[in-house]
């Protein structure tokens, strides 16, 4: 995966509890396949942001009160058969572009520490690879999630923040939607992030999005 110059802005703690990036991001690098045994290529997921068939209309659930700061130290994502753990912290290089797993760690997922944590209100972002050189990582069946799908992150202090998949979405990294994904929101929501698309010249030049809402906190 390409690496794209970064750069922050402070946000109040009172709206987010970070510093969100807001430049052009493309978030992960080493999502290349030069290696033996590639990994499929994810089928296209944009057509996938909403089920087939729509559910019958239900009553709203109310909003699931935001969480205390706490980091994440597992996530498990059953639709795509992840259950990674420890969870790595990740940053800025020092070029300001933001940091990614390394290859030897392609089985784990990594969260953006400069951002909220899960259950937090604000756009927590976690990042894992799809592939690398050494074959498929931690990602690889990201084109197994649909909407309504759900993500488990629990948290260093006992409490599991349960999301739900409300939209995924593919996009060339080129045109990375940074707004949407790193900007401020109202509610906790979680992102993940990886790579997609058909290899060119040894990279993979999507990223696919996973947006996601909070739905549920519960003892771990």
């Amino acid at each position: 995966m390409n690496r794209r110059r970064t750069r922050t802005r402070t946000r109040t703690r009172t709206r987010t509890a970070s510093v969100l990036l807001l430049a052009a991001l493309v978030a992960l690098t080493g999502c290349s396949a030069s290696g033996p045994s590639p990994a499929t290529p994810p089928a296209r997921i944009a057509e996938a942001t909403a089920p087939a068939t729509p559910p019958a209309p239900t009553k709203s659930a109310a909003p699931v009160r935001p969480l205390a700061r706490s980091l994440p130290v597992r996530v498990q994502l059953p639709a795509a058969g992840v259950d990674a753990r420890p969870v790595l912290g990740l940053g800025l290089n020092a070029d300001g572009t933001v940091e990614v797993p390394s290859v030897a760690d392609a089985d784990r997922i990594g969260w953006y520490g400069k951002g909220v944590t899960p259950g937090e209100t604000g756009p927590a972002v976690l990042i894992g690879h799809f592939d690398t050189a050494r074959g498929p990582a931690v990602l690889k069946d990201v084109a197994k999630v649909r909407v309504g799908d759900e993500i488990t992150v629990t948290r260093a202090d006992g409490t599991a923040a349960v999301f739900r998949v409300r939209e995924l979405e593919q996009v060339d990294k080129d045109a990375f939607p940074t707004e949407k994904v790193y900007g401020d929101t109202r509610r906790p929501e979680l992102r993940v992030i990886t790579c997609g698309g058909e290899l060119v010249d040894g990279h993979r030049p999507d990223n696919i999005i996973l947006y996601a809402d909070l739905v549920a906190a519960r003892p771990a």
